[in-house]
C-alpha cells in the first residue's frame, strides 16, 4: 500500500512550505530517515527524512513550487507501485487507502516492506498498551488508536470487543484528517464526512478550517486567466516567496506594533582602524579567519549590553506588554543580507566570548544563512541585533527592530570627513551609527547614554581585548 508524503507543519505559524529541491528521484528506492527532500519554512531551510521505507513511486509538487501544509507532496509504495494522482484529486481523497492504486508487476517476496500507515499505539498513562491479539488485529483494520480504547479486561487489558464498541462510538477518519483535526483543535464528532461510507477525509476538515478556501481549481484558473488577460503589457505577477512573505508579516508587526525613535551618532574609527590591524594577522592564524569590523562592532555592542545601567536595551515585552524580559546574557542577531531576502542568524552566548570565539561563532552562523543552511534555533532567542549597509556606502537609515527585541543597531559608511580636533580641521575615519529604539521599553535619555557608552567604547576599542 503507498504512502503519502506531505508538506509538514514545522511550527505553530507555518501555513506553508516551499519545495526547494527533492533529493531523490522518482523510481529511487528510499529507507526510513533517509533525506527526501529540502524545503524552507518562513526563513528557514529544513531537510525533510522519509518516515518510512519503500520506492519514491511519485513527485506530485516539484522545485519551486510552494504548498500548504498537511497537502500531498509525493508518494512512497512498493516497485512496480503506480498512483493516479487525478483520481486521488477528483474523489476527494485525504488517504491513500481510498486511492486508485495499480501495480504494473507483481512485488518479489524480498521486496522492501512498506510500514502501515496506522499510528502507533499510545498507552494509557505511560508503559505498554496491554491488548489481545485480536484486539490489535481489529485495532489495526480500522485505523484506531489502542492508547485510546478503555478496556474491560483485568488491568485493563483490551478486548476485541472493547475495540468494536469503541469504533461504532467514533466517526470513521482517515489518519491524516486525525491529525490535521487534532492540531486544530477541533471536534470530529462535529464534521460530516465525505468519504466512502461517509469517512471524514482531510478536505472535511480543512473545510472547517478555512471555508473561504474551498474554490475548486477550474474557478481558479478561470479567474487567472482573466488577470493575465487585465495586465497592461510589460506587467508581470509573480507569487511572493516563503522568505518574502516572512519577512513582509515579521517587518509590518515590528513596524505597527513598536512606537519608535532613532539616534544617530559618528564614531571616529581612527582608533578602531588600528586595532584590526594589530590583531588581524594574529587572529587569522589562530582561527583561519578574518576578523571584520563587524566583528569589532558586534562584541563592543554585547560589551555595553553587558552594563547594569543599559539592561532595558537587551530586553522584550511579553505576556501582550504587559511584563518586561531582562536578559542577564546577549544572544546577538546578525542581519544577513541575501539575493531574495534577508535573515537575522544568531551568535548565542556573545558576552562571554572573546574576540576569536566571537570571530568564529559569527562567521559559522553567516555561512549557514549565506548558504541556506540554518536551523531555526540558529535564527531565534535574539536580545539585540544589528546590521550593517556600510559597504554600500550608506550614509545613514533606520533599521526596523527585529522583535521581540527593543533596539537595533544599524552601521553605516565609514568616510573620510574634516573634523575640528583642539581648534584645528583634520581630516578623520568617521562611521555613522543609527540606534532605532521601542519607546515602549526605553526613553530617549537612556538609548543616548547606550549611544555615549558604545561610542567611547568604539573610539578606545583596546577595553575589547581585556
Amino acid at each position: 500500500m503507498a504512502i503519502e508524503i506531505i508538506m509538514p507543519k514545522l511550527g505553530v505559524d507555518m501555513q506553508e512550505g516551499e519545495i526547494i529541491e527533492w533529493k531523490k528521484q522518482e523510481g529511487d528506492m528510499v529507507n526510513e530517515g533517509d533525506v527526501l527532500l529540502e524545503i524552507m519554512s518562513d526563513k528557514t531551510n529544513m531537510e525533510l527524512e522519509a518516515e518510512d521505507s519503500g520506492v519514491l513511486i511519485k513527485i506530485v509538487k516539484g522545485d519551486g513550487e510552494t504548498v500548504p501544509v498537511t497537502e500531498v507532496i509525493g508518494y512512497l509504495g512498493a516497485e512496480g507501485e503506480t498512483v493516479d494522482v487525478e483520481a486521488v484529486v477528483a474523489a476527494g481523497s485525504s488517504s491513500i487507502s481510498e486511492a486508485p492504486v495499480t501495480t504494473t508487476e507483481e512485488v518479489a517476496p524480498a521486496a522492501v516492506a512498506v510500514a502501515p500507515t496506522t499510528p502507533a499505539a499510545k498507552p494509557q498513562g505511560g508503559g505498554k498498551v496491554r491488548a489481545t491479539p485480536a484486539a490489535r488485529k481489529a485495532a489495526r483494520e480500522t485505523g484506531i488508536d489502542l492508547g485510546l480504547v478503555p478496556g474491560t479486561g483485568a488491568n485493563g487489558r483490551v478486548h476485541k470487543d472493547d475495540v468494536e464498541n469503541f469504533k461504532g462510538a467514533q466517526p470513521r477518519v482517515t489518519p491524516l484528517a486525525r491529525r490535521i483535526a487534532e492540531d486544530n483543535g477541533l471536534d470530529l464528532t462535529t464534521i460530516t464526512g465525505t468519504g466512502v461510507a461517509g469517512k471524514i477525509v482531510k478536505e472535511d476538515v480543512l473545510a472547517v478550517i478555512k471555508p473561504a478556501e474551498a474554490a475548486t481549481p477550474a474557478i481558479e484558473a478561470k479567474s487567472a486567466e482573466k488577470l493575465a488577460k487585465e495586465l497592461p503589457e510589460g506587467v508581470e505577477i509573480i507569487k511572493m516567496s516563503a522568505m518574502r512573505k516572512a519577512i513582509s508579516k515579521g517587518m509590518t508587526h515590528s513596524y505597527l506594533t513598536a512606537p519608535t525613535f532613532t539616534l544617530n551618532y559618528d564614531i571616529d574609527m581612527t582608533n578602531l582602524m588600528a586595532l584590526r590591524k594589530q590583531v588581524l594577522e594574529p587572529i587569522m592564524n589562530k582561527t583561519g579567519l578574518k576578523v571584520t569590523f563587524t566583528d569589532l562592532i558586534g562584541l563592543a555592542v554585547t560589551r555595553v549590553l553587558m552594563k547594569e545601567e543599559h539592561r532595558y536595551m537587551n530586553a522584550s515585552l511579553i505576556n501582550d506588554a504587559n511584563d518586561i524580559e531582562l536578559h542577564k546574557f546577549v544572544n546577538l542577531g546578525i542581519a544577513v543580507g541575501l539575493d531574495d531576502g534577508l535573515v537575522v542568524p544568531v551568535v548565542h552566548g556573545a558576552d562571554k566570548m572573546s574576540l576569536s570565539e566571537f570571530v568564529v561563532a559569527s562567521k559559522d552562523v553567516i555561512k549557514k544563512a549565506q548558504s541556506g543552511k540554518l536551523k531555526a534555533a540558529e535564527m531565534s532567542g535574539s536580545t539585540f541585533s544589528i546590521t550593517n549597509l556600510g559597504m554600500f556606502g550608506t550614509k545613514t537609515f533606520n533599521p526596523i527592530i527585529n522583535q521581540p527585541n527593543s533596539a537595533i543597531l544599524g552601521v553605516a559608511a565609514t568616510v573620510q570627513t574634516p573634523v575640528v580636533i583642539d581648534g584645528e580641521i583634520k581630516i578623520r575615519p568617521i562611521m555613522a551609527m543609527c540606534l532605532t529604539i521601542d519607546h515602549r521599553l526605553v526613553d530617549g535619555m537612556n538609548g543616548a547614554k547606550f549611544m555615549v557608552d558604545l561610542k567611547n567604547l568604539l573610539e578606545n576599542p583596546l577595553e575589547l581585548l581585556i
